[in-house]
């Protein structure tokens, strides 16, 4: 049971680790003038997907990059079906009512791009600065477009972070002393390495117990495990009727990612793309990406129904990947 205990605390870690580097980080930030539109596209989208690139360096380090590798894959194929399915179970999401279709444009994009380069060969640095590239395009544009959109709804106001805008930042305190900032970054930039080190080792020595390999560990548990944290924020917004905030947290996550993730992970080894993953996980990873189009292109309620249905696929895709 020990190592099972060790995962556990390992993820707890890495998720608290990750909300201390964000609160801290977005009081730095906009203590120091940056505006809350930057650091909630850029800041807060890096600190909520640290686990992960903690995971993938951690992994590459240890000599496991299948559990890198698997961790996103796993993520993103969770973060549809799981991450929307059960909370539209719980309350109906009403997707018929928002537009994300440039941004969902911009997830096939990057998920069609990320297995073009997996059937290349092993993911190397040249991969990651194509990636990371491609996530400089999609945080230039969402920069853009949100000031563009605040601009035009602004009556002719200079655009900067003001008061309610501030307030809309998770963790946000105008009012947070300088040292409680501080030990909020410190915390989050010693628990992460921490947690992930601690997670890596005791999941992997799980998958020998059991026989099953690091990459599958990675689609699983790993995989869960760190989509808790989008998991949390979608039940929460589809209990609210902020369908925008739930698709907009599962897009934007798995374009980080695919993009982010994967590309720095690059930058401190190899990643070998084992052939199950083309045979099989990378294509329901698209799939998946794939049954959000009723919902984004043709403006569909994401109801109970469907809701069942993504989870039951989800809990499927899982049963297949261990066996």
């Amino acid at each position: 049971m020990m190592p099972w205990i060790m995962t556990g605390l390992g993820l707890a870690i890495l998720l608290l680790a990750g909300d201390v580097l964000v609160r801290g980080a977005v009081n730095l930030s906009l203590r120091i003038g940056i505006p809350a539109l930057i650091v909630s596209l850029t800041i807060v989208a890096f600190g909520t997907s640290a686990p992960e690139l903690l995971i993938g360096i951690s992994a590459i380090h240890e000599g496991k990059p299948g559990l890198a590798l698997g961790n996103v894959v796993g993520s993103n194929t969770a973060n549809v079906l799981l991450v929307l399915g059960l909370p539209a179970i719980l309350s109906r999401m009403q997707t018929s009512r928002i537009d994300t279709k440039r941004s969902y444009y911009m997830m096939l994009l990057a998920t069609v791009g990320f297995i073009g380069l997996a059937f290349l060969g092993p993911l190397t640095w040249v991969s990651g600065l194509i990636l990371l590239a491609g996530l400089a395009v999609v945080l230039g544009d969402q920069v853009r477009e949100a000031r563009c959109h605040m601009a035009d709804g602004a009556d002719g106001k200079e655009c900067t972070p003001e008061a309610d805008e501030i307030s809309d930042l998770e963790g946000a305190d105008p009012d947070m002393p300088w040292w409680k900032i501080g030990l909020y970054v410190v915390l989050g930039l010693v628990g992460l390495p921490m947690g992930a080190d601690l997670l890596v080792d005791n999941a992997s020595i799980i998958a020998r117990a059991y026989g099953v390999s690091d990459a599958v560990i990675g689609l699983t548990l790993v995989a869960l495990g760190t989509s808790l944290p989008e998991l949390a924020t979608t039940v929460m917004a589809a209990l609210r009727k902020q369908a925008d905030v739930a698709m907009g947290n599962v897009i934007g996550s798995n374009l980080f990612n695919l993009l982010g993730i994967i590309g720095v992970t690059t930058l401190f080894g190899t990643i070998p793309v084992d052939p199950e993953f083309l045979q099989f996980d990378l294509w329901v990873m698209l799939a998946s990406a794939l049954v959000l189009a009723p919902f984004v292109l043709f403006r569909r309620d994401l109801g109970r129904r469907w809701g069942l249905v993504l989870t039951a696929l989800y809990l499927g895709y899982v049963t297949v990947v261990l066996m």
